[in-house]
Formats: C-alpha cells, sequence, structure tokens
C-alpha cells in the first residue's frame, strides 16, 4: 500500500506519533516507578520502625502502642496471642476479625486487604517478643486523582511540542526539497536551464539534483537531435514537393490530354498537396508554435472538410460504404490550413479505412466536427490508448504506424482544441474535433 500524503505530512506523523508513544511510555512508567518506589519505602520503613522499636522496648506482657491514625503497632508474648485483641488495632472490623490470622503471620512484610483498606504488614517473630507494625497503605482517592490530572496534562503537553518540533524537523527537512522542486517547475519548456546540482550541498537533495541534471542533459540532447531532424526533413521536403505539383501543372495545362491521363495527374497533384500539408504541419509541431497569421487569416470549416473528404475518398475503393456529409453551422478556424486538414483528414481518413461496409456520416455544427462510421469499433482497453504513439487497436488491419491520433492529439494541445472518441450505441465509432475553444 502506498501513501497517498505529502512527504512532509508524513514526516510530521511520524514525528508525531513518536513523540505521542514516547509521552505515553512516561506517563505509564511514571506510575510503575511510583508504585514500585512507594512499595520499597514503606516496605524499608516498616522493617527499620519494628527492629528499632523491639530492640529498644523492655521485656513485659502484651504492650501496645498507636503511632499515627494509619500507622499501628503492638507487641505480644508468643504464650499471651490469644489472650485478647490488641487495642492497637484499626478500627477496621474485618480486620479485627482477622487477628488470630495476623498474629499467625510469619516474619517479613505482608499484604492484608478488606472490603475497603489496603495494609502492609511488618512481622518480627523474636524468641520472647513479637512484633508487629500495620500501616493502612489505602490509596488516597485526591491524590491518585492529582497524578492523573498531572500525567494527562503532561501527556498533551509533550504531545504538543512533539507536534511543534515535527512541524519545524520537517519544515527544515523538506526545504531543500521543496527549493528543488520550485526551481524545476521554473525551468518551464526551455530546454536550456541552469543546472540545479550548484544550489545544494553534497547530500541526498544535491545527488538527486545531480541526476535530474545528466537526466535534463540527455533529453535535451535528444529532444535537440529530433526536432533538428524532422525539421531537416520536413524542410528538404518542401522542393521535391514542390517541383512535382509544379511539373503536374505544367502537363495538366496541355490541351490535348485525354481524360484518364487528367484524373490521373490530379490525383498526383492531390497527394503532393497532401504532402505538402501534412509537411508544413509537421514543421509546426516541431517549432511547437501557434502559428496565426500575421493578416488574422480564417479558414471555412465546410470548406476545408469538403477538400478533405474529396481527397480522402479514393481510400475508400470500391467498399459499399456511403459518405454523407452535413453541415448545420460552418464556422471559422483561425489556424494554419494545413493543420486543419491533416487534423480532420485523419479522423476522416480512419473512417474510410476501417470501415467495411455501411455508412460513414461527417457533420459540421457548433463549432465541432463529428465524423461517424459503422466499422467494428474498439474495445475499453483500446480506447484508452487510441492517442498512444504507434498504437494500433487490436482489431486493427491493414498497414498503418499508429500515428495519426498522436498527431492529432499534439494539434489539439497546440491550439486549445479537444478531441474525443467513443463508441456508437449501434455499432462504429463516433470521433469529435471541438473547435469551439478556439472560438471563444
Amino acid at each position: 500500500m502506498q501513501f497517498k500524503r505529502r512527504l512532509e505530512s508524513r514526516i510530521i506523523i511520524s514525528f508525531l506519533l513518536f513523540g505521542t508513544l514516547l509521552s505515553g511510555l512516561f506517563a505509564v512508567t511514571a506510575l510503575g516507578m511510583r508504585q514500585y518506589l512507594e512499595n520499597v519505602l514503606i516496605n524499608e520503613t516498616l522493617t527499620t520502625d519494628l527492629e528499632e522499636w523491639l530492640d529498644g522496648l523492655l521485656e513485659g506482657s502484651a504492650v501496645s502502642v498507636g503511632f499515627s491514625s494509619r500507622y499501628y503497632a503492638y507487641t505480644a508474648r508468643p504464650q499471651n496471642v490469644r489472650s485478647g485483641l490488641p487495642s492497637a488495632l484499626p478500627n477496621d472490623w474485618e480486620l479485627r476479625a482477622q487477628v488470630v490470622q495476623l498474629m499467625a503471620l510469619p516474619t517479613g512484610i505482608h499484604s492484608v486487604e478488606t472490603s475497603e483498606h489496603i495494609y502492609k504488614v511488618a512481622v518480627d517473630k523474636r524468641q520472647d517478643l513479637w512484633g508487629y507494625v500495620i500501616y493502612d497503605s489505602t490509596p488516597n482517592p485526591r491524590e491518585n486523582w492529582l497524578l492523573a490530572a498531572f500525567l494527562a496534562s503532561a501527556f498533551v503537553l509533550f504531545s504538543m511540542l512533539a507536534l511543534l518540533l515535527a512541524r519545524w524537523s520537517a519544515g527544515r527537512v523538506m526545504a531543500p526539497v521543496t527549493d528543488l522542486a520550485r526551481r524545476i517547475k521554473d525551468m518551464g519548456d526551455d530546454i536550456h536551464h541552469e543546472p540545479l546540482a550548484v544550489n545544494y550541498v553534497d547530500d541526498e537533495v544535491g545527488q538527486l539534483a545531480g541526476v535530474l541534471d545528466e537526466y535534463a542533459d540527455r533529453l535535451t540532447a535528444l529532444v535537440v537531435r529530433d526536432k533538428e531532424f524532422n525539421a531537416d526533413v520536413s524542410h528538404e521536403l518542401r522542393t521535391p514537393l514542390a517541383v512535382i505539383r509544379s511539373a503536374t501543372e505544367l502537363l495538366m495545362a496541355q490541351p490535348d490530354l485525354d481524360e484518364r491521363t487528367r484524373t490521373r495527374l490530379m490525383r498526383i497533384d492531390r497527394a503532393a498537396r497532401q504532402c505538402t500539408e501534412l509537411t508544413e504541419a509537421l514543421l509546426h509541431l516541431v517549432r511547437a508554435e501557434r502559428a496565426n497569421h500575421s493578416t488574422g487569416e480564417y479558414y471555412r470549416m465546410d470548406r476545408v472538410v469538403e477538400e478533405v473528404i474529396d481527397f480522402k475518398r479514393n481510400q475508400l475503393g470500391r467498399k459499399p460504404v456511403e459518405v454523407s456529409l452535413n453541415i448545420d453551422d460552418s464556422f471559422l478556424v483561425c489556424a494554419p490550413e494545413a493543420v486543419i486538414a491533416v487534423a480532420i483528414g485523419n479522423l476522416i481518413g480512419n473512417a474510410f479505412k476501417y470501415t467495411p461496409q455501411g455508412h460513414v456520416d461527417i457533420t459540421v455544427r457548433n463549432g465541432k466536427v463529428i465524423v461517424e462510421d459503422t466499422g467494428p469499433g474498439l474495445e475499453n482497453d483500446d480506447l484508452q490508448r487510441i492517442f498512444t504513439r504507434h498504437y494500433r487497436g487490436s482489431s486493427a488491419t491493414g498497414k498503418g504506424s499508429g500515428l495519426g491520433l498522436a498527431i492529432v492529439q499534439r494539434f489539439c494541445e497546440l491550439y486549445g482544441w479537444r478531441v474525443r472518441i467513443e463508441p456508437r450505441t449501434d455499432g462504429g465509432l463516433r470521433a469529435t474535433l471541438d473547435f469551439s475553444q478556439e472560438q471563444q
């Protein structure tokens, strides 16, 4: 089981539990030591007093002496044990009823309990004289209450001190970690950052900062290399694509072309145009910038969708799939046309590709483009990972790199759009590209 509390809270809770446990153990130990020392002192006092008293007494018949209201002593001759009740006994009828048993106790310290009192009885039996000292050790309720109140107050005070010390200690311990987290957060998206380890001593936090510096350097080198490669490839593709489109336009301008050749040239021109749009869109991703035109140019969504459908229609081949476009209300989007076309084209292209028969319905309304198909759909596990790079559904067929939806997701993050793919109740999928956030 993993704790989901902050590290500082864990330190405070651990320190508080330790302090509370220590306070509890102190209270229990104090009670135990009090009881033990009280017993030892009483036993030693009773034994010493009895010995000194007997040593100083003259020989004679039963002699009774009362020391205090809780301290009683008397002596007796062995031959006169049953001759009468010593007057020095406490006024406790239960104890007085046990006088014969008391007289029979051997030398030493004994405890005798009645219903209301607890007595300590010291016995010293010499050859011709027996001595007894009785001490009423019944706990005083007021003393017990005061002791309990004192220990409870000490327990609460120590617990509060433990909490304060825990908060102070946790703050001191977590200060370098908090500072490291703040520095990492302030780094932002800039791939060039100041080293972290130089700000800390060579302890655990300093070692962590050093490891983060090394990881950041490796990651930065990887990102830079990836961006440079993608940018170089995208840039270098522009020239051959421009040549292809120029040559195609020149060929299509010839008046003696037959219809079949003209159709093929138009397909080549559309493919070159799509590659150009994709190259431009990938360049925007590499630069990670919202490329709003300086002229503030907007594009009508109905026109872009119509062009994408016309270009993607060849993916249907001869499959019995009916395509319908419903434009309830068109809208404008301020973004590069290539980016809009690639984002919508991936959704429509997937619907065309994975629908073996039935229909594909495309709707433009309320700032959204909705693509619905009657294909096989996806399992729940596939839907959870559908935007992961290079991931294809378990039922996917044919060729594919699994990058299309990941690219759509990247565009949505870059331009503030939203994309959602969900199953339809009657089979197939519904893909929604929401531009409404961009419209606000």
